[in-house]
């Protein structure tokens, strides 16, 4: 594994700030263009990629192996398996009933951890790396419908609880964990993939109810945090999280400590793209403070995106050190978890 920087090879070091959807259940041209071209740093797998274990470890396999022939990097590999309605590897893998079934089973302990060590196992054994796990949100009520059945509790001690057992066995078991959605959507009253919801919440109760489980995953040392497509007037009035200074970088990076993986939720969703577009997202959410540029679907938004940011950054407009800052938490991750596996 090596990536020193160098500014012959800019297009591969903007690539590992993308992680990408791919079309099908194999390789197509496209996507081999997008690793051996420009080096993208991951791929999320979803169902129209997902047939059976024997088929996702031989596409993990071949994507891993391309990615390290062309640029000695291997790829993030993740997928959202929380259990439940969002559940991307269906029978034969093991199927869990979701987070809220956890929270309110007779040993919620017990079934958090038997969740998260059986997934991470069997993600494991077809090579995948990186699970888009925990939800954090902590829910006033029934949750707005995208939520339901997704959250632990509406007590957030339950929730950083739950939360915490999940990240450290699927951590200590070689899978990634990553906290979502901060600063969290519990409070939310319309779904993010279709529209941007405005969270009107003082940032007193916020800091009561809805950060505490992203504190206590800081600790547990997660993976990665995903932020949300919501707006938080009593945070930052003007931009949604995923493209807010004042929440990704001010709040998250400098008042909550944390180090590891800023990752957005699909630029694609409705609270984006029907704003600010997918490319301008992708680029503020960088400007932001985000290190993982999340597009799942159109591969054409990647390549724009790319070009955007190399633009920019050949023109000044983003700085060298603001780049090399998540390229070298990005290295640092997958030196974490990825350097045994891949050599």
């Amino acid at each position: 594994m090596n990536l020193s920087f160098d500014l012959n090879r800019l297009t591969a070091h903007i690539g590992q700030l993308f992680m990408i959807g791919i079309p099908g259940p194999e390789i197509d041209p496209g996507t081999e263009e997008m690793i051996k071209k420009w080096g993208i740093g991951g791929v999320i797998l979803f169902k129209r990629n997902i047939e059976n274990p024997a088929q996702v470890a031989s596409l993990c396999n071949s994507l891993q192996q391309m990615s390290i022939r062309y640029h000695d990097m291997p790829l993030f590999l993740a997928v959202d398996q929380e259990g439940g309605r969002v559940a991307r590897l269906k029978r034969p893998f093991t199927e869990f009933d979701g987070q809220t079934a956890i929270g309110n089973s007779d040993d919620p302990a017990k079934e958090a951890l038997e969740f998260a060590r059986t997934t991470a196992y069997e993600m494991g054994m077809v090579g995948l790396n990186m699970d888009m796990t925990p939800v954090l949100d902590v829910p006033r009520g029934t949750p707005e419908e995208h939520l339901r059945g997704r959250t632990f509790s509406e007590d957030p001690e339950q929730v950083a609880f739950l939360g915490k057992i999940i990240i450290q066995e699927l951590q200590r078991n070689g899978v990634m964990a990553v906290g979502k959605h901060f600063p969290g959507l519990g409070g939310a009253e319309h779904d993010p993939h279709k529209n941007l919801p405005r969270i009107c919440l003082s940032k007193k109760e916020m800091d009561t109810v809805d950060i505490p489980p992203f504190k206590t995953a800081i600790t547990a040392k997660v993976a990665g945090i995903m932020g949300s497509h919501a707006l938080y007037p009593s945070l930052d009035p003007k931009r949604p999280a995923t493209l807010s200074y004042n929440i990704m970088t001010n709040l998250l990076r400098n008042e909550l400590q944390f180090q590891g993986l800023v990752i957005t939720d699909d630029l694609e969703m409705g609270a984006i793209s029907k704003g600010c577009g997918v490319v301008k997202g992708a680029v503020d959410a960088f400007q932001a403070g985000a290190d993982i540029l999340l597009i799942c679907e159109k591969q054409r938004h990647v390549i724009s995106s790319m070009e955007r940011l190399k633009t920019m950054l050949l023109t000044g407009e983003i700085t060298i050190r603001r780049f090399r800052e998540s390229l070298d938490r990005i290295v640092h991750t997958k030196a974490r978890f990825l350097k045994n596996r891949h050599k």
